[in-house]
């Protein structure tokens, strides 16, 4: 698992995002109250277990900033509470917590890899009636938007859905997309057959290029090594891409990260407490600030 450190560009912005969330915290607010039990009840929980405790996060690839962010905004606010982020492909993550993986929380990109886990889901969907989730503590926590992005000196014209489709059409360009088992590649998926486009033909054309989670397909885009692809919003901002066009709902449906704790933490109690902290106005002013909208 990584313990992944922010970015110079994430770092500044969770600054800027702190100093937010300082002062809702000096509003009064009931959401500060709130923020400020659950503070309390994760300072309680670390004491508990000797001052140290190390919360395991797998979370969506498109989450890598600001729940990064988000983590170090709360250790400061809670000294003992460290975290271990694992973040990849929700397909990916699902797959480690199935063969065993230690995790606390798990957050995902689609609804779909978490109702494989929860014996809860219909059975159409957790075909092999998994029960890794705690479902009384799922919660629908963000919506993200699937955007289309370009490289900066892209000279292809591509400036909308509309167009990418008369580009794949014409084969005339190199577009890059998630694999089939990543949410933000079956998002893309309902997108080109919106159009009544053919993937696998195309793929077999050289027309499509593969990431295996959300960040590589956005690093082949900020690289110019394609001429389009399909990411979440959060992502292109993350990466200073501006977007050229924004799926619509009857294209591809909404994007909702479920997030859950594991029926097999190792701290349970205390990922139920970061779990109520991230459903906070403090956490939504980071979500936000990237594109992301609160539940």
């Amino acid at each position: 698992m990584n313990n992944t450190k922010i970015s110079r560009r994430s770092f500044l912005a969770a600054a800027g995002i702190a100093g937010a969330a300082a002062a809702l915290t000096a509003c009064g607010s009931s959401a500060s109250s709130t923020a400020s039990s659950v503070a309390g009840s994760a300072a309680a929980s670390s004491e508990a277990t000797g001052g140290s405790m190390e919360l395991i996060v797998f979370a969506a690839a498109s989450l890598t900033e600001t729940l990064t962010a988000i983590g170090e905004i709360y250790s400061a606010e809670n000294p003992g509470v460290t975290f271990s982020f694992n973040f990849d492909s929700s397909g990916t993550l699902k797959t480690q917590i199935q063969e065993g993986a230690d995790c606390d929380l798990f957050i995902s990109a689609g609804q779909k890899q978490m109702n494989q886990l929860d014996s809860t889901a219909s059975a159409d969907v957790n075909t092999e009636r998994l029960d890794f989730v705690d479902s009384d503590s799922r919660v629908d926590l963000l919506e993200n938007k699937v955007v289309l992005c370009v490289p900066e000196n892209g000279d292809k014209g591509i400036d909308s859905f509309d167009s990418l489709a008369e580009h794949l059409k014409t084969g005339d360009i190199l577009f890059c997309m998630g694999n089939s088992d990543v949410p933000v590649g079956q998002y893309t998926q309902k997108i080109l057959a919106y159009y009544a486009l053919d993937e696998e033909a195309l793929a077999a054309a050289g027309v499509i290029t593969y990431g295996s989670n959300v960040k590589e397909v956005t690093t082949q885009i900020t690289e110019a090594s394609v001429d389009a692809g399909v990411v979440y919003c959060t992502d292109a901002y993350s990466a200073g891409l501006t977007p050229v066009d924004e799926a619509t709902k009857e294209m591809c449906g909404q994007v909702i990260y479920p997030a859950a704790v594991l029926k097999a933490a190792p701290n349970a109690e205390a990922a139920r407490e970061f779990l109520a902290y991230l459903q906070t106005d403090r956490a939504a002013t980071v979500f936000e600030s990237v594109g992301f909208t609160a539940l």
